[in-house]
C-alpha cells in the first residue's frame, strides 16, 4: 500500500494527483518547486516501476515540466530524482532563473530553507491549482 513518506509530508504541500503521482509543492519559497511521487508501493527507483508506469512517470514529469516554464518564464527547468535523504521515489521539478540565488549552481545544500509565510502559500497553492485543474487528468486534494 502506498504511504507518503514522512519527511516528504512535512517539506511538501499535497496539490493533488495525475493517474501516477502526487503533485505536491515545496515549502521551501525560493524556487518554483514541484515534486511528483509515484503513488507505488516501496519503489525507490524509476527502474522499479513496470514499463506501463515508467511510461506515465515520463508524460507526467514532462507535463510538469512544461507547466513550469509555460508559468514562471524560466531560464532553465532542473528535473531531478536524487533520494539520498528520502529513498522513497519522488522527482523533483525546480524552475530556474539566472537570477536566482544559487545559480548556475544546484539547489541542494546551498541555502537554508525558506518557508512560504500561511498567506503566500495559501496564494501559491491556489495559483498552482489554478493551472494544473487545466491538465485533464489532474484531481485536486
Amino acid at each position: 500500500m502506498f504511504q507518503i513518506h514522512p519527511t516528504l509530508d512535512a517539506d511538501t504541500v499535497l496539490l493533488g494527483t495525475l493517474p501516477l503521482c502526487q503533485v505536491r509543492l515545496s515549502r521551501d519559497s525560493q524556487f518554483p518547486w514541484l515534486i511528483l511521487v509515484p503513488m507505488r508501493a516501496d519503489i525507490t527507483e524509476v527502474h522499479q516501476l513496470d514499463s506501463d508506469d515508467r511510461m506515465q512517470l515520463m508524460e507526467e514529469s514532462c507535463t510538469i515540466a512544461a507547466m513550469l516554464e509555460q508559468h514562471t518564464q524560466a531560464d532553465k527547468i532542473n528535473v531531478a530524482a536524487i533520494g539520498n535523504v528520502v529513498s522513497q521515489l519522488h522527482i523533483h521539478h525546480v524552475a530556474r532563473f539566472q537570477t536566482d540565488p544559487c545559480w548556475p549552481k544546484p539547489i541542494w545544500g546551498q541555502l537554508p530553507m525558506q518557508p512560504y509565510d500561511p498567506a503566500t502559500l495559501s496564494q501559491t497553492v491556489d495559483g498552482w491549482h489554478q493551472h494544473l485543474c487545466q491538465l485533464v487528468e489532474f484531481e485536486r486534494a
